[in-house]
């Protein structure tokens, strides 16, 4: 068999890395480019480039911005005493699209999962707490406004519940009102999956934990 040539290679191999992807999908990617416009490649070769070299974690909300702090966490408008945990960024988006809930964001980059090696040392847990605590200790003047709820989204599953619990046994003696998405969610599923009426109803019916 007549060996590939190396770019048809490479672009092979790096498709393969991405999630979701294997070999066969990263072959036709590759073949789809090789015979689609110029163009094409080259608008998608700008926009790589111009993902890593124009976008941050917001030092507030560690959500992935074009500046720092965000568009969320920068807005005036939004209820900066109600906090919204979730697991990644692709979450946020998601309540976003409920257009219900006008608060702020907390994104942890993950869940706890002992089975992965995952533990609260590898999430924003601790980043967490200390802007709980900048909060109730910054001056009136400085714009800080106390946090009032912490609301956990992370999602319904084993390694969201045990985030949510860990979460909420630290917050609590804080003296913080800690509630936790309604069950309208199935479990087992990611929160990114959701429709909106669903996670709408969900963010509406929140309960105290």
């Amino acid at each position: 068999m007549q060996p590939l040539a190396e770019p048809i290679t490479k672009l092979i191999d790096a498709f393969s890395q991405l999630p979701g992807i294997g070999p066969k999908t990263a072959s036709r990617l590759t073949y789809f480019l090789l015979r689609s416009d110029e163009s094409i490649a080259l608008n998608l070769a700008q926009a790589l480039q111009e993902l890593k070299a124009n976008t941050l974690f917001c030092s507030v909300c560690f959500n992935i911005a074009d500046r720092d702090p965000c568009a969320i966490c920068a807005d005036p408008q939004r209820d900066h005493a109600l906090i919204c945990i979730v697991e990644e960024p692709l979450d946020v988006q998601a309540i976003e699209r409920t257009r219900e809930y006008h608060g702020v964001y907390h994104v942890l980059h993950g869940a706890i999962s002992p089975v992965e090696g995952v533990g609260p040392d590898d999430l924003k847990i601790a980043e967490l707490l200390a802007r709980i605590q900048a909060s109730s200790t910054g001056a009136e003047g400085e714009g800080r406004v106390p946090i009032r709820e912490v609301l956990l989204a992370t999602n319904p599953n084993l390694e969201g519940e045990a985030t949510a619990m860990y979460i909420a046994r630290l917050i609590k003696p804080l003296g913080i009102r800690v509630t936790r998405l309604a069950r309208g969610l199935p479990m087992g599923g990611d929160l990114e999956y959701a429709d909106e009426v669903t996670l709408g109803r969900a963010l509406a019916g929140r309960s105290e934990i």
